[in-house]
């Protein structure tokens, strides 16, 4: 399959069995719906998936399962990064050999590392594997932020570093990106409230955790986008955007959670020590879904 990326790509959640156990069946089934629902591609171990909470063995295995799960039907994004550079290195050497087309690194967390330590981390990850590579920037959990001239800098110095996810929630940052060093770069929006304003702006691609819920609607606003009918694209973004606003307003993680459940697909409770929705959250949240009639499966 061919690993040039594009349109709506659904930033995978991780079910957990009750006794908090990796929820291969359910894994499955929300690979699924995203793949009947028209996204581009699946992503495994973001940050949507927990993956910083998950154990090297589970990082493995949700990458093994989304692979097989997806079975060339899209492009699959393993996100590999680590604290560690021998540490992404291996992750991302395993997603290479199980058949992932993408490899996302996110920058090392927890340790402030400086902007060229985080760039000599990018390079040897990526100079040790062959797929193409996607930065991810998210400054508000790493501390640094991939500015676009460093960006654009280590796209033109590295071959394979093709993609940048922008989730630093900067409009005018993506704007650049986009604008700046498009010949270099793939960019990639991962904030799901810019979805319409990324799209409009020329983002390749969006990246978006709450396309675990909604999304054909998702997928339905990019493809008005790309037939010039923005018209029909904002009055789709609408009609979303409240639920979508109320998942980024709640804690994310149980939030989307939550959401799942409403709709018919419960995946457990977050990995503690991250806890279940408040029930203040849940009731707006049960409350749009219930006024968008969202479907827990596609025909």
């Amino acid at each position: 399959m061919s690993s040039q990326l594009s349109g709506v790509l659904t930033a995978l959640a991780t079910p957990f069995t009750a006794d908090g156990l990796i929820d291969e069946p359910r894994l499955r089934r929300l690979v699924d719906r995203s793949i009947d629902g028209g996204v581009d591609g699946v992503v495994a171990c973001g940050s949507t998936g927990e993956f910083a909470a998950l154990s090297t063995d589970e990082r493995r295995l949700v990458v093994e399962t989304v692979v097989g799960q997806t079975a060339g039907r899209v492009p699959v994004v393993a996100q590999t990064g680590a604290t560690s550079t021998a540490e992404a290195i291996r992750l991302s050497r395993h997603a290479q050999e199980c058949g992932a087309d993408v490899l996302m690194l996110i920058a090392p967390y927890y340790e402030p590392l400086s902007l060229p330590e985080t760039t000599g981390y990018f390079r040897a990850v990526a100079e040790a594997v062959e797929l193409p590579v996607m930065l991810y920037n998210y400054p508000s959990a790493t501390g640094v932020n991939l500015d676009p001239e460093t960006v654009g800098k280590l796209a033109r110095e590295v071959e394979n570093i093709r993609y940048i996810k922008d989730s630093s929630g900067d409009m005018g940052q993506a704007t650049q990106l986009i604008h700046r060093h498009r010949e270099h770069i793939t960019t990639i929006i991962g904030a799901d409230n810019l979805i319409l304003a990324a799209l409009t702006e020329g983002a390749t691609a969006v990246m978006a955790g709450t396309a675990n819920l909604v999304p054909r609607e998702i997928v339905d606003v990019h493809r008005a986008v790309a037939a010039g009918d923005f018209a029909a694209a904002r009055a789709e973004w609408n009609r979303i955007y409240p639920l979508i606003d109320a998942i980024l307003s709640a804690p994310y993680v149980p939030a989307v959670k939550a959401a799942l459940e409403v709709l018919g697909l419960p995946i457990g409770s977050p990995r503690r020590p991250t806890a279940d929705l408040a029930p203040e959250f849940l009731t707006r949240i049960e409350e749009l879904a219930s006024e968008l009639q969202l479907q827990a499966t596609y025909a």
